[in-house]
């Protein structure tokens, strides 16, 4: 049977693997984290609920739609709002029933995914594709990389496979804004307006949600993303400071009292510089695709159209 690996398991990598698996593809899926989803993130701490890494996501292309509209129908998803602030567009904004981490999980099924595998190397082997790493060695037909470009292009180097310089420059000037996630679980309700999230015009806040009001927490339980200019500046800044510096600027939303504070560093959170195409591939000596969502567009719906595009490509031979 031919074979395909696929390094991560985010939209990107797991609606590839969905569409080689249907046809006829034996498909194997590996990643760092320990269960599927990327930055389709959702975090429980005791009674809270937190997306902290994707929000939401939006439909453009009628493709995803329809992909959409087979979540909407399960109950997987449904729309939550058509705007925030004044930004009321007419565009659904669509979040999943029980956190953005169960669409993932939902696709996952039936898949082959080895979790907790850090990708080494790979190199070329006898026209196919080794993939080195967690003390094994993989072998595949076709390889596609759904990482963020620069860890892709990390265990490309590892492996010194030699990608044409003209590729390799493009893949070189993609870039990425880092973000700083605060989740914060509050002694009160936050009474944020409906549909209870905020994009602040201004100060270190980029984005702030109560989990609660958008219906996955049974308790009040905000989501706070940090702009891209501070969580450049404040990285390193321990975790209590960062706290100390974040929620002091709480009472511009809420008079709720934070009862806790989570961080967590997304380094590669969203491609500032993406490239205009689905996908990339290179064919020494075997199918070699780059995907995700610095491919088309930073958003999960691009991610999505990436890994599809990923799959026809390899599908193509």
């Amino acid at each position: 049977m031919t074979s395909c690996v696929i390094t991560g398991a985010g939209i990107a990598g797991l609606l590839a693997g969905r569409a080689l698996a249907g046809a006829g593809w034996r498909v194997t899926l590996l990643d760092k984290g320990f269960r599927p989803g990327g930055r389709m993130a959702t975090r429980r701490i005791g009674a809270a609920v937190f997306d902290h890494g994707a929000q939401f996501f939006t439909v453009r292309d009628p493709a995803f739609g329809s992909l959409v509209q087979s979540w909407t129908t399960s109950g997987l998803v449904d729309e939550w709002c058509r705007g925030f602030n004044a930004d009321a567009d007419g565009h659904g904004r669509y979040r999943a029933a029980a956190g953005m981490n169960s669409i993932p999980a939902a696709l996952a099924e039936g898949l082959t995914i080895l979790s907790g595998f850090r990708v080494d190397a790979i190199r070329p082997l006898n026209g196919r594709w080794a993939i080195h790493g967690s003390g094994q060695t993989l072998e595949a037909n076709a390889l596609i990389l759904t990482p963020p470009v620069p860890q892709s292009l990390a265990i490309v180097d590892a492996g010194q496979v030699r990608i044409p310089s003209r590729l390799r420059d493009k893949l070189e000037s993609i870039q990425y804004a880092r973000c700083l996630a605060a989740l914060v679980e509050l002694r009160e309700p936050s009474e944020l307006p409906a549909p209870g999230a905020i994009r602040p015009a201004q100060g270190p806040i980029a984005w702030l949600a109560d989990n609660q009001i958008k219906g996955i927490s049974s308790s009040p339980a905000l989501t706070i993303h940090t702009t891209p200019e501070f969580s450049e500046a404040y990285w390193d800044t321990p975790d209590a400071e960062l706290a100390r510096i974040i929620l002091r600027t709480l009472p511009q939303f809420t008079e709720a009292t934070p009862a806790g504070c989570t961080w967590h560093r997304w380094r590669y959170s969203q491609p500032a510089l993406v490239h205009p195409q689905r996908a990339l591939r290179i064919d020494d000596p075997a199918p070699l695709v780059f995907a995700g969502d610095a491919f088309g567009g930073p958003r999960v719906e691009g991610a999505a159209l990436s890994g599809l595009a990923a799959a026809r490509m390899v599908l193509e031979g």
